[in-house]
């Protein structure tokens, strides 16, 4: 199947195949069924095969899939080991909890660079990276060949910052922010965390459960 028509749904699941096939192998099972992985991702097993095949099946009549080996295709397909480097602004609340505690070597990534433009925190460290003055911003992610940026500031801040970047290559946003990257930005490949969004959802589903 061409990967252009693969549908983000099932982009979407194949993050979460990988986290369960990384607690089966650490559980050291060798092979599961794709019933089997299906009750554990709550689907079907129809969805399963469906899914894989749309990258080419890779499980075997009889025996099911190969935990270790359907991993390692997973990791492929997101391109886990290619270590983009990326920046991450803004390191207040958010921004250090990401910086401190995101193991990006095993998710695509390398973080390289932390900024702010809070002068006091300036040179002050997160996992052993300086937070860099933002007026430096260009100049770094220039000579250091970035590609992604982090964003965890302000929604006021964000459209100046992503502008900033954008005008010097990086074109690829995690971004924190409730600004719309992609209404300015169309090229851009963003994905969107809005933490309101996600606990006003929570409180939707509260609510009707309720009225039941």
């Amino acid at each position: 199947m061409n990967k252009e028509n693969i549908s983000k749904s099932v982009i979407r699941r194949l993050p979460r195949y990988y986290r369960f096939l990384s607690e089966l192998e650490e559980n050291e099972t060798e092979r599961i069924s794709s019933g089997k992985l299906a009750e554990i991702m709550r689907t079907t097993a129809s969805q399963v095969r469906q899914d894989l095949n749309c990258f080419g099946g890779f499980g075997h009549q009889g025996y099911g899939y190969s935990v270790s080996k359907l991993k390692e295709e997973i990791a492929k397909i997101l391109g886990l080991d290619n270590k983009f480097k990326a920046v991450l602004i803004g390191s207040g609340h958010i921004g250090t909890a990401i910086a401190a505690h995101m193991e990006f070597n095993k998710l695509g990534f390398e973080l390289v660079g932390i900024f702010d433009n809070n002068q006091e925190i300036l040179g002050e460290k997160i996992n052993d990276l300086e937070i860099r003055d933002e007026k430096n911003l260009e100049s770094f992610c220039e000579e250091n060949n970035v590609e992604a940026a982090f964003l965890c500031v302000p929604k006021s801040a964000a459209e100046n910052i992503v502008g900033r970047l954008y005008n010097c290559g990086v074109k690829n946003f995690w971004n924190f922010t409730h600004y719309y990257i992609q209404g300015d930005y169309p090229e851009a490949t963003v994905e969107n965390v809005h933490l309101s969004d996600i606990l006003m959802t929570l409180c939707y589903s509260m609510n009707e459960a309720e009225e039941d």
